[in-house]
């Protein structure tokens, strides 16, 4: 499963691999504690309703300041509804998801799926200077 934090343009910040087993709240503190430590001044951090607990806001007080908001489903939504702030990771997931290798999960190892990712992102990222 992957876990990415974005910027507010969908560019990757950081992300992270683990196995299946785990829930979503449960992989978000290592992504978190990662995003903190190569980016000391980020505060605040919109997740899906996948996140939503006392659990995450407990471990993400160990981690520094945190302010989290979750965004969830309109409960009279009828199919599909973009929410606000959700879509733009949704987003990088396509744009991540284009590359063939990454269509599937079917890497050996957890490194390397990341290093795929991370290779992904760089590639969205120079085509993106290169129109500049």
């Amino acid at each position: 499963m992957r876990h990415i934090l974005t910027d507010t343009m969908g560019l990757l910040v950081a992300a992270i691999v683990h196995a299946e087993g785990i829930q979503d709240r449960d992989g978000a503190v290592p992504l978190l504690a990662q995003a903190r430590s190569a980016f000391p001044w980020l505060r605040h951090v919109f997740a899906d309703g996948g996140y939503a607990g006392d659990k995450l806001k407990m471990a993400l007080g160990n981690l520094g300041r945190w302010t989290l908001a979750i965004v969830k489903r309109a409960a009279d939504a009828d199919g599909f509804q973009v929410s606000p702030r959700r879509w733009v990771v949704e987003r990088t997931l396509a744009w991540i998801n284009r590359n063939r290798r990454l269509a599937k999960d079917f890497e050996a190892s957890i490194a390397s799926a990341e290093s795929w990712v991370m290779m992904a992102s760089v590639k969205l990222l120079s085509r993106r200077l290169a129109r500049t």
